[in-house]
């Protein structure tokens, strides 16, 4: 890696650390809706598709720890606590129902 491309790596990296927990914060209005506004769209939400996103986030959290690249462990695990909580409330909503 040519030093120039590295330093411009290393500039990059707060700007995508930002984007790493802004990202997640995208969910909350989704969050908002189901637990508050508009729960008895619930079962118009999938399970399966919010589980694997979480499995997904929760993935990623750990290659980023692995890696100790924060923009990726710190954005996924916030993903990840994110969708775990539309699942909680996706299932808490339908019982279950995938």
């Amino acid at each position: 890696m040519t030093t120039r491309f590295k330093h411009l790596a290393t500039a990059f990296e707060p700007f995508m650390l930002l984007m790493g927990v802004i990202g997640p914060l995208a969910t909350l209005p989704q969050l908002y809706k189901l637990f508050f506004s508009h729960s008895e769209h619930a079962l118009g939400l999938s399970l399966t598709t919010w589980v694997l996103y979480a499995l997904l986030a929760a993935l990623w959290a750990v290659y980023g720890f692995v890696h100790k690249n924060p923009p990726i462990w710190v954005g996924n695990s916030l993903g990840f606590l994110m969708d775990m909580a539309m699942v909680m409330g996706i299932f808490w909503h339908t019982g279950g129902t995938f």
